[in-house]
């Protein structure tokens, strides 16, 4: 299953499901505000770890699962959200005031053009929002999906959260295996979720055959959904966050180097950068708080290992002075399995992560330094670059296809 980029016959797929066609994105332009990457920097990583884990819960990484299971966490401090199960609520957290002098986010740029009125929520057969993009000379409807709470007030200014899916999937996968209606209602956030369009080979650009302006238009495309939801909702500008789950989490690395200056923090779930076929790791301009997870030696996809690309992030992060949570969860390339508190929404230790850090936090720092981790969080969790113990136990899960 393994091709090698080396010899230039593409890879077969890089993460779970089939690839689209057997094209890639080239120049990019759009009708919204775009912004050059910044400058790049790699180290490689070599921190190894055991092969054991838990049992599984819902899928998120293209084969749908479910379960349960009572919460695994040793801390017993920390900030878990409006569905909180205990813990005193941390010094920082999205929608806190800053403390004086500390660096905001920069003001989000109006788009370009006219913005959409935007449907908000999902159902069965409901159209998506379209914003258009022109790349190479060919115009483009770029579709996603805005996720609000059902009872959001007018006076909610809310974070925001962007979901890449995984090459398999589409964005309406993200946002029933997410159970995403459900967390923005008890978390208070907006969920973006972006479609990918149709003729770039993987989804989404971040192969080292990628070209720059194929990874600039997916930037630009970020620039404008952000604009627009900004536009009708009036969003917290200091708690935008971005999270990918393999394709797209290998994605969501690059962004975080293009678009670095506008995130607060982001999440890599089976994601990574660097090696023979994904792009290195770009240094961004603002110090971005990350999780950056993978399910152990085993997670792998035809032709990325998805725990060397993991490696390379936290150590280009390590390295240039970012906070790392770790979690290694040992169940191979497939849903993270969080054994989530009852009452809690499916996945709640993701949303924590992004409301616990918002963008004016010091470089390197976090709440969880010195108030431990939110009671959501799973024991196979832990901060710093090669401190996370995975679970024990077997865990034979392989959503790879």
């Amino acid at each position: 299953m393994h091709r090698s980029l080396l010899g230039l016959p593409l890879l077969a797929a890089l993460a779970c499901g089939e690839p689209a066609k057997d094209t890639s994105g080239t120049d990019a332009q759009s009708s919204g505000d775009g912004e050059s990457s910044t400058d790049a920097g790699t180290t490689d990583g070599t921190a190894s770890t055991a092969s054991t884990a838990p049992t599984s819960t819902s899928g998120m990484s293209g084969a749908a699962s479910t379960g349960s299971g009572d919460p695994s966490s040793t801390s017993t401090s920390g900030s878990t959200g409006s569905d909180t199960t205990g813990g005193p609520v941390q010094a920082a957290r999205c929608g806190d005031t800053p403390p004086e002098g500390a660096v905001l986010a920069p003001e989000i740029p109006a788009y370009g053009g006219t913005c959409p009125v935007l449907e908000t929520g999902y159902m069965d057969g409901q159209a998506y929002n379209i914003l258009p993009q022109t790349v190479s000379g060919k115009n483009y409807d770029r579709e996603f999906l805005v996720i609000v709470p059902e009872d959001m007030q007018a006076d909610e200014k809310l974070p925001v959260i962007f979901l890449w899916h995984w090459l398999g999937g589409e964005a309406k996968d993200f946002y029933t295996k997410g159970d995403v209606q459900n967390a923005v209602n008890q978390k208070r956030f907006i969920a973006v979720i972006p479609e990918a369009r149709s003729d770039v080979l993987f989804k989404w650009p971040f192969t080292v055959l990628d070209s720059a302006e194929a990874l600039e238009a997916e930037f630009i495309f970020f620039d404008d959904m952000l604009s627009c939801v900004n536009e009708q909702f009036g969003v917290d500008k200091d708690c935008v966050s971005s999270t990918g789950v393999s394709a797209g989490a290998l994605f969501t690395s690059q962004l975080a180097g293009g678009r670095g200056d506008r995130l607060s923090s982001f999440m890599s779930l089976s994601g990574g950068t660097g090696g023979l076929t994904v792009k290195p790791w770009t240094e961004p301009q603002h110090k971005l708080p990350a999780m950056v997870l993978w399910g152990g030696p085993n997670d792998f996809c035809v032709a990325v290992n998805f725990q060397d690309t993991s490696h390379d992030l936290e150590m280009n992060l390590e390295k240039n002075g970012h906070f790392v949570l770790e979690c290694v969860h040992n169940c191979n390339h497939s849903t993270p399995p969080f054994p989530v508190p009852e009452g809690m929404t499916a996945f709640a230790p993701l949303w924590d992560f992004v409301l616990d850090h918002p963008y004016w936090l010091a470089p390197g720092d976090s709440p969880y330094l010195n108030g431990g981790l939110p009671d959501s969080m799973p024991d196979w969790c832990a901060i710093g670059v090669g401190n996370a113990v995975p679970p024990a136990g077997t865990c034979d899960i392989n959503e790879c296809s």
